[in-house]
């Protein structure tokens, strides 16, 4: 059975608790977790510690995403628009 620290995430995280560098890098490492998680490959210390660690990822990309979004509505004058064809057109006329 695999352990969480021969996970290549686990290998690039200083500390369990640590932020990562950015959104693409947690998503990725949160990605690795659950695999690791569905195939049973992990020990139930392991999977606890996998948990904890998806949990704060989690945490740290849905902060990144509400950051971004909050930003959009800021450039688009407090109203989220939909993307879509339609958007995309009206932006190319403008």
């Amino acid at each position: 059975m695999a352990r969480l620290d021969d996970m290549p995430a686990a290998k690039t995280a200083r500390k369990p608790d640590s932020a990562p560098a950015s959104y693409e890098e947690a998503l990725t490492e949160l990605e690795q977790i659950v695999q690791a998680m569905e195939a049973g490959q992990l020990g139930l210390d392991d999977t606890l510690s996998a948990y904890k660690r998806g949990n704060l990822l989690l945490q740290f990309c849905r902060s990144k995403l509400q950051a971004v979004e909050q930003q959009m509505q800021v450039l688009d004058g407090e109203q989220l628009k939909p993307l879509g064809v339609e958007t995309l057109e009206e932006d190319d006329r403008v």
